[in-house]
């Protein structure tokens, strides 16, 4: 198979988006956790979430344009500067999948959805207790991409919890911590270690 930018267009808009969602390879499931000054919580799936630096510690993860739907996690953020990013697990995979539906603003997906809020002290975004790895973000920026409209939204790893047995010699094991990732719109997969190379440097480079 072979696709132009052309033939790309030409698609129809939910082959494109399958296609499309799925060519950059697994991506991280997870669930975002927030909270609106009202005190309505909301849960949603997001598969963008990128590493953006460790010192301090960023992650980044994409909003589609606002103007379409509401976008209820991307709204509370902006009200309050707290979220949680949630590992999603394969016991509550289907679960957390349904949170992409459009739910009206005064349902919350952590109900609908059949997942626990859990609050820690001094931080007001609620985390997903069924997650054993788990983060407490603190908004720091918002960057507008003009080409298509969507909104990197980056924040600071505040709170970072994680089962003990996750971390093996000196890495974090997702195999071990049983994440899970996601291709396209709707397809869960298990995450299994392949290997483990060292740092790699010029003059260790092996003779392929």
């Amino acid at each position: 198979m072979h696709y132009t930018s052309e033939d790309i267009k030409q698609l129809d808009k939910v082959t494109r988006l399958k296609i499309i969602n799925s060519v950059t390879g697994i991506k991280p499931a997870n669930l975002l956790g927030t909270i609106n000054n009202e005190g309505l919580t909301n849960l949603a799936v997001f598969s963008s979430i990128i590493h953006l630096g460790s010192n301090p510690a960023l992650l980044g993860f994409i909003v589609r344009p606002t103007g379409e739907v509401p976008r209820h996690t991307y709204e509370n953020i902006k009200e309050n500067g707290s979220y949680t990013i949630n590992h999603i697990h394969p016991k509550f995979a289907e679960n957390a999948h349904y949170t992409s539906a459009k739910f009206d603003g005064n349902i919350s997906e952590f109900e609908r959805c059949g997942f626990t809020e859990e609050f820690i002290a001094d931080f007001k975004a609620p985390f997903v207790k069924e997650s054993t790895f788990k983060m407490g973000m603190h908004f720091k920026d918002a960057i507008n991409i003009p080409l298509n409209g969507t909104i990197m939204v980056i924040g600071e790893i505040e709170h970072l919890i994680y089962p003990d047995d996750a971390m093996i010699a000196d890495d974090i094991d997702l195999e071990a911590s049983n994440s899970v990732g996601i291709s396209g719109l709707n397809s869960y997969y298990s995450l299994k270690k392949i290997g483990k190379y060292p740092y790699a440097r010029v003059n260790e480079t092996p003779e392929f």
